[in-house]
């Protein structure tokens, strides 16, 4: 069998794994906190037909070998967390972070969770939670009559009662780091588990330690640009059929060689 068209099914592989990894950044490009996702290839082994360096004659040697490909493999499909833009919503509980910085979320099995979403919301027992109901790991709580809530770039969550005069501080909202963000593993949700590869949470205060801060009001948008994702789109739609175009050009070839034995 022709290596070339095994060679040209590794790279249709490839590439309906790009196409994939592209729609669904555009499926979510309206997705708040959502990171864009990228797939990364690196080309399969060589077989070594003629090893450069070899002797060609007792005085001389190859400039260069011979070398044959088999092929290309997708080693990875990464998360790029580059700042999405801050989009204004005048909604009390939601919270933007701008700069580095996840915010603790508690699962329902007691481990935990992070994300970049900040549409906050209040359950039936006042905690904050997520669009999804999972309470943040802060826990922070507000007392029935609450009228309003104040959240302050380092984190300080205070609410107002009862339109009282005074607020009260009710909890902190801390961020976590890690040395490897895109070692996160997304589960869905709008929310990443810790992995081996991302290292260990460093939670602290918004706005130090390198942290980002929050910015309430607001909610950070996804950093899908749809031009450039557009513009990926062509190109591994073109890749696509050229590799097409590869197949067909062997099938060509063998039935050629076939009629004329």
């Amino acid at each position: 069998m022709n290596n070339a068209l095994w060679v040209a099914k590794t790279g249709l592989d490839g590439l309906q794994r790009q196409m994939t990894a592209i729609t669904n950044n555009l499926a979510n490009v309206n997705t708040v906190g959502y990171k864009r996702g990228r797939v990364n290839f690196q080309d399969l082994s060589y077989v070594n037909i003629r090893q450069p360096g070899a002797q060609s004659t007792q005085d001389t040697k190859l400039p260069s070998g011979l070398m044959e490909g088999s092929g290309v493999k997708t080693v990875s499909t990464q998360k790029v967390f580059t700042q999405g833009p801050i989009q204004r919503t005048d909604k009390q509980l939601d919270v933007a972070i701008q700069g580095r910085g996840f915010i603790e979320v508690q699962m329902p099995d007691g481990t935990t969770a992070y994300t970049r979403d900040g549409q906050f919301q209040m359950d039936e027992n006042g905690r904050m939670v997520t669009a999804s109901g999972y309470p943040l790991v802060a826990g922070i709580t507000f007392q029935p009559g609450t009228t309003s809530v104040t959240i302050g770039s380092d984190g300080t969550v205070s609410a107002t009662i009862n339109n009282s005069a005074t607020a009260t501080q009710v909890g902190n909202l801390q961020l976590a780091d890690f040395v490897n963000p895109e070692g996160l593993q997304p589960i869905g949700d709008n929310l990443y588990m810790e992995t081996v590869s991302s290292g260990a949470a460093q939670a602290a205060t918004p706005g130090t330690n390198g942290l980002g801060t929050l910015d309430q009001n607001a909610v950070e948008g996804s950093n899908v640009s749809v031009v450039e994702e557009m513009v990926n789109m062509i190109e591994t739609q073109r890749a696509y059929e050229m590799n097409s175009k590869a197949i067909s050009t062997v099938d060509n070839m063998l039935q050629y060689t076939a009629q004329a034995v």
